[in-house]
């Protein structure tokens, strides 16, 4: 690989790391990996990291992607996440 190739590359990977839609992806699987770590220590067993993201998206998402918008407006820190769309009626 080039020179210019590998500072481009570096330069990409700098950009995805400092955009808003990675660091939402990133404080987003904290939460769900602190979901896994208390659920699993209340069960007394690993649930997985799969169970654990369809247990706290079905129980918590909504509510966490609510707060979070109203901590960033207080900030005034512009984001853009993805909107909520409804819970299918059961």
């Amino acid at each position: 690989m080039t020179s210019s190739r590998i500072n481009e590359s570096k330069g990409s990977k700098e950009f995805v790391k400092q955009s808003s839609l990675y660091q939402e992806f990133l404080a987003e699987r904290e939460e769900i990996l602190k979901h896994k770590w208390i659920e699993s220590e209340r069960l007394g067993y690993d649930i997985g990291f799969e169970r654990a993201l369809l247990d706290w998206i079905r129980k918590h998402r909504d509510a966490w992607r609510a707060n979070r918008r109203a901590q960033l407006a207080a900030q005034g820190t512009v984001t853009r996440m993805p909107p909520q769309v409804p819970a299918e009626k059961k």
